[in-house]
């Protein structure tokens, strides 16, 4: 398949237990869509069996790949799902899909025309299920900070699900550098610098345990990335160029 209608890119880092119970329930929704579809699996960094049980997974499904790194970084596996694959539209999704898989159409045409739509807990209709207010708290604080330092105007950057259309994805990954959680600020800004339209889209969204972020540590990581991204664009490295 060279160009599928859609690419669904899950990044994978320890995730050997959850990874299965994902992707059964994506290719049980794949497998009702009149449209091409294609599967990316990246594994980064895992010190489990995530690699082997995506390749097991795979022996038994079409249009699924599974890449290795050795290295982790959520923006890493990202940037290298995006260019490992080659659909019209470029799926992101977190391995535990806290989204129902079925609102994967509403990131698509015909419900959405946009060069990418990005999910939203925030957004007038989206839903929070079961999470917990220090948890929250913090979210809003630092979507706060990214809207006074480098986004005005969007809520929710860090929802795992973002949709892109292949050439945009292209375009704005090629200038990525941070290879950490605030990545989605990052392509984000350069989206925005580029003149590509965002939107949101209110979802439904459950907390599951198991986190892979650790609010404290991670969050002051994440606000000294936010100063890098802001230098980065001051200094002309997200330019769009010739």
């Amino acid at each position: 398949m060279t160009h599928p209608f859609l690419s669904i890119i899950i990044p994978a880092h320890n995730e050997e237990v959850r990874l299965p119970h994902s992707l059964e329930q994506v290719y049980a929704f794949l497998n009702e869509q009149p449209y091409t579809s294609e599967v990316v699996v990246v594994e980064n960094g895992s010190h489990d069996q995530t690699f082997l049980v995506g390749q097991e997974f795979a022996r038994h499904v079409d249009n699924l790949r599974i890449i290795h790194l050795d290295e982790s970084g959520k923006g890493l596996a990202i940037r290298n799902g995006i260019f490992a694959s080659s659909g019209q539209y470029r799926f992101i999704a977190d391995a535990d899909f806290s989204m129902p898989v079925e609102e994967i159409n509403l990131f698509l045409p015909p419900a959405c025309d946009y060069d990418i739509a990005i999910a939203s807990r925030e957004a007038p209709g989206a839903i929070r299920y079961n999470e917990p207010s220090f948890r929250h708290f913090i979210g809003r604080v630092f979507n706060l900070l990214i809207r006074l330092l480098v986004i005005p105007g969007l809520h929710d950057t860090q929802c795992g699900f973002k949709c892109f259309r292949g050439d945009v994805a292209e375009d704005i990954f090629s200038y990525q550098s941070l290879n950490g959680w605030s990545f989605d600020v990052e392509v984000l800004h350069v989206a925005r610098m580029h003149g590509w339209q965002i939107t949101e889209i209110p979802i439904h969204w459950y907390y599951f345990p198991g986190s892979k972020v650790n609010i404290l540590r991670d969050s002051v990581r994440m606000f000294v990335e936010l100063l890098t991204i802001h230098r980065n664009a001051r200094r002309g490295d997200y330019d769009r160029k010739s």
